[in-house]
């Protein structure tokens, strides 16, 4: 009898044992991209009410690849460092800028070649950057665009020009203050740029200068030394773009002419290329002269 016992204590140990491990294979990952909320066509609530974007979209194929639950968190934009280092997010992923802030993250490869540019109102007689001076200039908090406004290497003699530089929490409220003349331009992506003035029923009210304020690229930030992921959202970055993927949503939101997604890769490449040719041009010419 008491073995009896003894066998059905563990066979039910077993069992109990064998559901564990099977609800533990079945649990899915959860993958957390933070990102901006009010920063199209990057990341936005789309008509239906639902976040999407180019970049959460992206995110979705990643995680479709993997098996992940993507998990969009809409973060305030200052506070994403304290977001990223607390772990409610795993990465920062919605138009991010990679240039100059290259050693504060750990960074994908980088997938958009974005520039900094000034959109003011066609009627404003403001067509270069020199007729600032004076003028009062919106730029989102925290963003890249107040980055190279405030970098002595950059753009700081423009924007000490300025009469005024006024931040916003968002580029929303920024195009409300163009429109009501109370700021004469706004410094910004100029993806986002594009997409706020075809978006806007009186978008033909407003131009982006020639003259823009800098190049810079897109990436994804992860917190400081976490590789692992990143390496892991890389490789799916391009297997995406060998299968089309990424061209499509490019095309989706119009950003074809200003997607990089392998161009490093590809320039290393045939930089190698190149010296590797150079350097057996070389060989050959030595043994010819022996």
């Amino acid at each position: 009898m008491k073995k009896r016992v003894i066998s059905a204590i563990l066979c039910g140990m077993m069992a109990a044992s064998l559901l564990g491990t099977v609800a533990f294979a079945d649990e899915t990952k959860t993958f957390t991209v933070g990102f901006d909320a009010e920063y199209p066509p990057y990341g936005y609530m789309g008509d239906d009410g639902e976040y999407t974007g180019f970049d959460l979209e992206l995110a979705q194929a990643v995680c479709d690849l993997e098996g992940w639950e993507l998990v969009k968190t809409p973060i305030n934009w200052e506070s994403k460092d304290m977001e990223l280092d607390s772990g409610s997010i795993d990465c920062i992923w919605n138009g991010f800028t990679m240039t100059g802030r290259e050693d504060d993250y750990t960074w994908s490869q980088p997938y958009v070649d974005n520039s900094q540019v000034m959109v003011v109102k066609k009627d404003a007689g403001i067509s270069a950057l020199s007729d600032l001076a004076g003028k009062t200039v919106g730029v989102q908090a925290a963003s890249a665009a107040l980055q190279v406004l405030q970098d002595e290497e950059q753009q700081k003699a423009l924007a000490d020009t300025f009469g005024t530089l006024q931040e916003f929490a968002d580029y929303n409220s920024a195009f409300v203050e163009l429109q009501a003349g109370a700021v004469d331009a706004i410094a910004m992506d100029i993806g986002v740029a594009k997409y706020q003035i075809e978006s806007r029923d009186n978008g033909d009210d407003y131009e982006i200068l020639d003259e823009h304020l800098n190049s810079e690229k897109y990436a994804i930030g992860f917190k400081k030394g976490n590789t692992e992921l990143r390496d892991i959202v890389d490789a799916d970055l391009d297997k995406l773009l060998e299968d089309g993927t990424f061209d499509k949503l490019a095309e989706k939101y119009e950003l074809t002419d200003m997607v990089c997604l392998g161009q490093d890769k590809e320039e290393a490449s045939s930089e190698a290329e190149s010296e590797t040719a150079a350097e057996t041009a070389e060989t050959e010419t030595e043994s010819a002269a022996e």
